[in-house]
């Protein structure tokens, strides 16, 4: 069980995944989450980084929709300025807003990736989903109230999962 919560990736941010090595994968659509994977939690727009990186996913064809456990309000704010397609209120870990995802964009399960800064939703979800998982650090090292009760669960799961050498990065939250 312990396995779905350990990622198939780990990287410093966002910004350390390039389309190149996402074609090398197979890879033509990301699946992220939004709040301290892509910006801070209460940050309200793309920085001028974030809106390049997109733009260079856009120019080598990868697809990219947000899926996210925030309401409507935040999530159409950040992405409809950036034209980006999302999902929110997903329920993560559920796999539903996965599929959905999926589905809009065209592509089948194998050339996807899923990226986010919590095992609990992000990772055990797209594990869960048969995805191919990235887990970044979070941005801000500041959380909403239900995400901070998460991170103290993450903190045991990483610790199981390096004292057993399954993980071997040097900032596992």
């Amino acid at each position: 069980m312990l396995k779905h919560f350990l990622p198939d990736e780990h990287v410093k941010n966002i910004f350390a995944i390039t389309p190149e090595q996402l074609k090398e994968k197979g890879i033509k659509g990301i699946i992220t989450d939004l709040d301290n994977t892509l910006v801070e939690w209460d940050r309200p727009y793309a920085t001028p980084k974030l809106i390049e990186w997109f733009d260079e996913m856009r120019k080598n064809e990868i697809l990219v929709t947000i899926v996210s456990n925030n309401n409507e309000q935040r999530v159409r704010a950040f992405s409809d300025p950036l034209g980006i397609p999302f999902i929110f209120q997903a329920r993560k870990p559920m796999t539903r807003a996965f599929k959905k995802a999926l589905a809009r964009m065209g592509i089948k399960r194998e050339e996807a990736v899923v990226i986010g800064d919590q095992l609990l939703t992000d990772v055990f979800g797209g594990n869960r989903g048969g995805f191919h998982t990235i887990l970044v650090v979070p941005v801000a090292s500041t959380d909403g109230l239900v995400t901070r009760f998460n991170r103290k669960v993450e903190r045991r799961i990483l610790s199981f999962f390096r004292k057993r050498g399954m993980i071997n990065w040097e900032d596992s939250k």
